[in-house]
């Protein structure tokens, strides 16, 4: 397939064109006071033709011309315009347009049902591209969004230990891959993508539960681990106080009672009640 590239269409300014349909419309009218009947019949037919030559082009819009089936070029400046009048002419927007994708259900790079979708921000860039190498430019876009989305979802997992590229750590790097991704696809409809971010993204309802109580798990071993290490710490800080301090003498058992001790009272889950030793009571 010949890919088809932007240019410029020949035209003159409306205004031009119009002091000659007021010159022609001059003619035509002295032509009927003379009763001149073959030449009111071409005064009025140069008239019509002239008419159809002009056309107005909108900001941030353009007009593409086609001249017997061949492409003769785009209009991009606005204003009033014309151009030949056997012409034909096709009005393509440049402004941006966006768009959400439907909810996909896709696995990701681990094998979970996922669902996702996107926020896809686009323009035309190129008319005779986005025209006459694309059936349906529109379709086409949705198209390939939904293939990008897929890919992917399952180039990446959901979610997974960290430092790892997942879809729901990293959805600025995650964003700028679907993005260069589509762009990637839709060159060839003359379509710039100005952005591409993700709207929706969660387990399918099928494995939603489990997941949710594995994120769980995960939560509450990381917050253990965080109570021992800080618990440790606080046991090591008080033994090596007691130590220097020469408060008590500990050997290697009471050292290992007391860090027992230490340990329940700072890593349970619940409040401790402390059990104080007063000595032997005689009678």
């Amino acid at each position: 397939m010949h890919a088809m590239k932007e240019r410029s269409a020949w035209r003159l300014p409306g205004w031009v064109m119009a002091v000659v349909e007021a010159a022609v419309l001059v003619e035509l009218i002295v032509s009927q006071r003379h009763g001149g009947t073959a030449g009111i019949g071409i005064w009025v037919l140069v008239f019509l033709l002239l008419a159809r030559g002009f056309f107005v082009v909108a900001p941030n819009e353009s007009v593409v011309l086609t001249l017997f089936g061949q492409y003769a070029g785009t209009v991009s400046n606005g204003g009033w315009h014309w151009t030949n009048p056997f012409s034909a002419r096709r009005r393509i927007s440049r402004r941006v347009r966006n768009f959400t994708s439907e909810k996909l259900k896709v696995n990701d790079a681990d094998g979970n049902p996922v669902e996702i979708g996107a926020v896809i921000v686009w323009r035309v860039v190129d008319t005779a591209q986005a025209l006459f190498d694309v059936d349906d430019l529109v379709s086409f876009v949705r198209v390939q969004a939904e293939t990008s989305i897929r890919v992917l979802a399952g180039s990446h997992p959901y979610d997974a230990a960290s430092g790892q590229l997942t879809l729901l750590g990293s959805q600025d790097v995650v964003a700028a891959g679907l993005a260069q991704q589509l762009q990637d696809r839709l060159r060839l409809a003359g379509v710039e993508v100005l952005e591409a971010r993700l709207s929706h993204l969660a387990y399918a309802a099928e494995i939603a539960q489990a997941m949710l109580r594995r994120q769980q798990a995960k939560a509450i071993v990381a917050a253990r681990q965080t109570i021992v290490d800080g618990a440790l710490g606080m046991v090591h800080m008080a033994l090596d106080n007691l130590i220097d301090s020469r408060l008590v003498e500990l050997d290697e058992e009471r050292k290992a009672s007391m860090v027992n001790n230490l340990m329940v009272v700072l890593a349970s889950d619940q409040a401790v009640q402390p059990i104080v030793n007063a000595g032997t009571l005689y009678t």
